[in-house]
C-alpha cells in the first residue's frame, strides 16, 4: 500500500465517524424536540407514546434512504423511495419549527429559534445521504474491480527415459568371427510400415496452417491435415494443440464474420 492509498483510507474512516456521528446526533436532537411537541399536543400523559410518535416521521426517511441505496446498487430509479425520503424530510423539518411557537405567542419568537430547530433534522437528512453515498460508492468499486484469472501452463509431454546401453563382451580369442552389418532402417518412414509421429511443434506448426486455410480449426480438420503429410496424432497430443492455438481459433470465429 503507498502512501497515497493510506492517507486517502485514513481519510475516508475519518470522515466516516464525523458522518456517523453528525448523523445521530442530528437523528437524536430532530427526536427528541419532536417528542416534546407530541408531549405538549396531547400525549405528555403517555411518554411511551409521546417517544414513539417521532418515529412515525424519521422512519420513512430512514427506509427512504435505503430503498434508494437499493436502487442505486441496480442501476435504477426507485419513485417510492424518493417520495418516501421527501414526505418524512419535509415533515420533520416542518413539525420541528412549527413546534417552536408550543402554545405561546408567535409574535414574541426570535427567528433564530425557528433556525435552531430545523438544523438538526436538516443535518441528519443531509449526513445519512453522505452515508449512503459513501457505502455505495465502497459496494459499486468492490464490484468493478478486476478479477484476472489464471493462465494454465502449456506443458510438452514426457519423453520415455532411453534405455540403458549394456556393454559388449570382448569375443574369446580364437573364436573371431565377421560381424555382420545391421540392416539399415529408412529413417523417413518406421517399422512395420506405419506413418512417423510428429513433434508437438510440427503438428502445432502444421495446425496453423489448416486454420490459415479454413479460416476454423476443428479436431476433425487437424487430424485431416496431419494426415495429409503422411504422419500421425494421437488424441492427447491432438488435444494439447488444441488448447494450444485456442487463442487464435476464438480469434478468428469473432473477426470472421465482421470480415465478411
Amino acid at each position: 500500500m503507498t502512501t497515497k492509498q493510506a492517507a486517502e483510507r485514513y481519510a475516508l474512516v475519518a470522515a466516516g465517524v464525523v458522518i456517523v456521528a453528525l448523523t445521530a446526533g442530528g437523528f437524536w436532537l430532530s427526536y427528541a424536540h419532536l417528542a416534546q411537541v407530541a408531549g405538549q399536543h396531547g400525549l405528555k400523559s403517555s411518554p411511551v407514546r409521546q417517544w414513539a410518535w417521532p418515529a412515525t416521521l424519521d422512519a420513512f426517511i430512514v427506509a427512504g434512504e435505503l430503498l434508494m441505496f437499493r436502487a442505486g446498487l441496480r442501476r435504477m430509479t426507485d419513485g417510492w423511495a424518493i417520495v418516501l425520503t421527501a414526505t418524512g424530510s419535509v415533515g420533520s423539518i416542518a413539525l420541528n419549527v412549527a413546534g417552536v411557537n408550543g402554545t405561546g405567542n408567535a409574535g414574541t419568537v426570535p427567528m433564530l429559534d425557528y433556525v435552531v430547530a430545523a438544523v438538526p433534522p436538516t443535518a441528519a437528512l443531509l449526513a445519512f445521504g453522505v452515508l449512503m453515498r459513501q457505502i455505495h460508492q465502497l459496494v459499486d468499486h468492490s464490484d468493478n474491480a478486476p478479477v484476472q484469472a489464471p493462465i494454465p501452463p502449456v506443458t510438452a509431454p514426457a519423453e520415455p527415459p532411453a534405455e540403458p546401453v549394456r556393454p559388449t563382451e570382448p569375443p574369446a580369442v580364437g573364436s573371431v568371427q565377421p560381424t555382420e552389418r545391421p540392416p539399415v532402417v529408412s529413417e523417413s518412414k518406421p517399422r512395420g510400415g506405419r506413418p512417423p509421429k510428429a513433434t508437438l511443434a510440427e503438428l502445432v506448426e502444421i495446425g496453423h496452417i489448416a486454420l490459415a486455410e479454413h479460416g476454423t480449426l476443428s479436431r476433425s480438420l487437424l487430424r485431416k491435415a496431419v494426415k495429409d503429410r503422411e504422419l500421425t496424432i494421437g488424441s492427447e497430443r491432438q488435444t494439447e494443440v488444441m488448447e494450444i492455438l485456442r487463442p487464435e481459433i476464438e480469434a478468428a470465429a469473432e473477426t470472421g464474420p465482421d470480415s465478411g
